[in-house]
């Protein structure tokens, strides 16, 4: 059972939040994945601090996620894993990075797969607000994404350069929901 504390925000306000915050999801994952490639052949203080900054963004992202959709036409249980899951993997992706690529691939990788599976399953359940086809779809890849990171952990040609790429391409997937959740709102 979920807790409600506060006054819930009017159905109405709830695709008017997300459409603001995937817009600056999108905006936050262009800078971060242009920040990622740029660094992404060394294990350094400042790619560390992304790798980290990643996943801890994607928690501040559901805890406003979640303070707007509090209402019970909105499940929100979905969003209590991605936060318990997403502030694990900040903790996992600072201890990988001293192991170096391979371990920091994994993390990702297992972290791209549940956080892929819990966005499919909250976009599933939010498709009535409309602009959620790309969150279903970003779901879907991701969860794909993070068994290749996987494996890609195991090859002596492991890069970090693919996770800016994912970044990014997940930033695309949250700008099509914003736009067309402005779409639905007009209509």
């Amino acid at each position: 059972m979920d807790t409600i504390v506060g006054t819930a925000p009017a159905p109405d306000s709830v695709p008017t939040a997300l459409r603001k915050l995937y817009f600056l999801r999108f905006a936050f994952a262009a800078v971060w994945a242009a920040l990622l490639f740029a660094t992404a052949d060394t294990l350094g203080a400042l790619t560390v601090t992304l790798l980290v900054i990643y996943p801890l963004f994607d928690v501040a992202c559901a805890l406003i996620d979640l303070r707007s959709a509090r209402t019970n036409a909105h499940p929100v249980r979905g969003l209590y894993v991605n936060i318990a899951f997403s502030t694990l993997t900040g903790i996992g992706l600072a201890v990988a990075a001293t192991s170096g690529i391979p371990a920091v691939l994994r993390v990702w990788g297992a972290w791209a797969v549940t956080a892929g599976i819990v966005q499919l399953v909250i976009g599933a359940a939010r498709r009535q607000l409309g602009g959620q086809w790309a969150m279903i779809a970003s779901g879907a890849i991701s969860t794909l994404a993070g068994a290749s990171f996987f494996a890609q952990a195991s090859k002596d040609t492991a890069s970090l350069n693919n996770l800016a790429g994912y970044a990014f391409l997940g930033g695309v997937f949250f700008l099509a929901s914003a736009l067309r959740l402005g779409r639905t709102r007009e209509t």
